[in-house]
Parts: structure tokens; C-alpha cells; sequence
């Protein structure tokens, strides 16, 4: 059964570290972070903005400016290869074509200057060494399987002429193109409307069904991660506090942390007059409390929480928690 589990892993991220080093001092925004990402599933980083998500999502890729950033420990491994430690020629073999990301906010993600079509094709001749006309219909499909009408007159758009929905369909669209095997999704819930926000889960639903696409989701919603995802990653401050499967972690959640962000979620079938919230506000990266670094907001803090930080304690084979409370 190990064996299997073992051959059912597409990515393994070991404890990662990637540093910025700054002029005010060094920021360790991603400080020893694990996780495993199986085929197939959907795996989601949670945690309020400041805590790591999207620096650990560009760490797998090393699409962080370097200086300032760097990766000072850990290794991302996708099938036999040490994507922290690799060639750039390597690199950008799998970027976009075996492991793909869609970026935050489609508005800033897009090139203003070049047409839908120019974005979309310029992946496909690059990786999938296809004609013009072959990329070209190949874009086109794959508009009218992100339900965008008028695909052949869309890719003569411009970012500016679509609508908020149109363009993260782009995005997608952008990162599907030359069929990778792995989808990480930056906060693609983010900056739009309700109703665009069930269409953008729909998508990605559709795309695990139909494809077997394994996913990284990022987002700082869990409702979203309760609709979409098979397994979650909860950060705060830089670290991994809490791993388990969705419905264990939002039925019985351990880090006080993760209680508190399930918390804050709005409940029809309670009677209250404002919605809980975490006290405190999100460490300075600079100047990260001592010990654990969620305990001048924890409700259940212990002195032993401000002196030694936490080891990861495995509660289950599946259920892993950075905390004092389990030691």
C-alpha cells in the first residue's frame, strides 16, 4: 500500500525555504514547508494573505526575482527531477507545459499589448511545436470549451475588451493549452463576482473529472477549499501548521488557527450580530514572534508556546499538525 501511495505522488515539496533578503533585514516567507500532491486530486493552501501561499506556489517554478528572493533549503520534486536545483533550460521545459499556473488577477496577468490570441498560440508553437494554423485551432477549442462565445473573434481581443469572467477563462484557457499535467491556481476567486466565482469552480471541477488533473489551489477562502478541494494545506507565518483531508479538517479542525478561520465563516444557522474573527493582526515578516508564531493570537496559548516552536506531530496517516497542544 506504501509502494502505491508512493507511485500516486506527482510532486513532492520537502522542506522548502525561500528567503528575501532585504536591505530591513531577511523575510522568511516560506520556512519549511511539506506537502505532497497526488494525481488526480486537488490540494489546497489556505491561510490568510502574508502567511506563504503564493511564494511557495512560485518557489515550485522559480519564478521569483532572485536577488531578492532565494531558495536557501528544501527540494520540489517533480517525478526525477529537483525543480530547485535543476537548469534553466530544464525549467522552462516543464513550465507551462508540464506544470502550468495561473497567476493572480487575470487583468495584471495578461500582456495589455498583445492580442488574446498572440498570448495563447506563443505557448503552443514554443512547447508543442505546432504551425500557426494548427495552434490557432487548437486556442479556439479550447475557448468554446471554457463556454466562451465567439472564440475566433476573441483571440483578435485585446485584455482590456473582455470582462473580469472572460479574462480568467483566458487564463485558464492560457494554462491548458499545452496539456500539463499539473494546474496551480493563484487565487483565481479572487477578484471576481459571485456569480463568476461558481462558474471559475465549475471549470476547475470539470477539469479533475474530465482531464484527471492533479491541482494546487490557492486561496484564503475555505468555503471554496470545503467545494473543491480533496486535501488542504493550512499556513501561517511561512509554515505548514495543519495537513489533512478536507472533510476531516473542516469537521474536526486541530491548529487553533484553523478553528479560527472556519470560524470566521458566515453560518445561516446561527442567530449572531457580527461574524467571528481572529484577534490580532498577521506577524511583521521581519520580526516574527519567538516560538510558535501564531500564539499572541492563539485562545489557547501555553508559555511553551512563546519559548520552543512546534514540531509537525502526525495525529493520523493523514492528518499532520504544527502545534504544542498534541506533543
Amino acid at each position: 500500500m506504501q509502494s502505491e501511495n508512493m507511485n500516486n505522488i506527482i510532486l513532492s515539496v520537502s522542506s522548502l525555504k525561500t528567503y528575501f533578503f532585504t536591505r530591513r533585514g531577511v523575510v522568511k516567507a516560506v520556512d519549511g514547508v511539506s506537502f505532497e500532491l497526488r494525481r488526480g486530486e486537488c490540494l489546497c493552501l489556505v491561510g490568510e494573505s502574508g502567511c506563504g501561499k503564493t511564494v511557495t506556489a512560485l518557489s515550485i517554478l522559480r519564478l521569483l526575482d532572485s536577488p531578492p528572493s532565494r531558495i536557501v533549503g528544501g527540494q520540489v520534486r517533480y517525478n526525477a527531477t529537483d525543480l530547485t536545483t535543476c537548469s534553466q533550460q530544464q525549467l522552462r521545459q516543464i513550465r507551462g507545459k508540464e506544470i502550468a499556473i495561473i497567476l493572480q488577477e487575470a487583468q495584471s496577468a495578461l500582456n495589455p499589448v498583445l492580442t488574446i490570441g498572440d498570448q495563447i498560440i506563443e505557448q503552443m508553437k514554443l512547447h508543442l511545436s505546432l504551425n500557426n494554423s494548427e495552434a490557432r485551432q487548437k486556442a479556439i477549442n479550447l475557448l468554446h470549451q471554457m463556454g466562451i462565445p465567439s472564440a475566433e473573434e476573441v483571440l483578435a481581443y485585446y485584455p482590456h475588451q473582455l470582462s473580469g469572467g472572460m479574462k480568467q477563462r483566458v487564463l485558464v484557457t492560457m494554462s491548458l493549452c499545452c496539456d500539463p499535467k499539473i494546474l496551480i491556481a493563484d487565487e483565481p476567486t479572487t477578484a471576481v463576482d459571485v456569480t463568476i466565482k461558481a462558474q471559475v469552480l465549475d471549470i476547475f471541477r470539470e477539469l479533475k473529472k474530465t482531464r484527471q488533473m492533479s491541482i494546487i489551489f490557492i486561496t484564503h477562502d475555505f468555503s471554496v477549499v470545503a467545494e473543491i478541494g480533496d486535501r488542504a494545506v493550512v499556513m501561517y507565518g511561512g509554515k505548514d501548521v495543519e495537513t489533512a483531508p478536507v472533510s476531516e479538517i473542516t469537521s474536526t479542525p486541530k491548529h487553533p488557527y484553523t478553528a479560527g478561520l472556519l470560524e470566521c465563516l458566515p453560518d445561516i444557522s446561527k442567530d449572531v450580530d457580527r461574524l467571528s474573527s481572529i484577534p490580532g493582526m498577521t506577524p511583521d515578516p521581519l520580526r516574527l514572534p519567538s516560538g510558535c508564531t501564531f500564539h499572541p493570537r492563539c485562545p489557547r496559548a501555553m508559555k511553551v508556546c512563546s519559548e520552543q516552536e512546534p514540531p509537525l506531530i502526525p495525529l493520523s496517516k493523514e492528518h499532520k499538525v504544527r502545534c504544542h497542544l498534541y506533543v
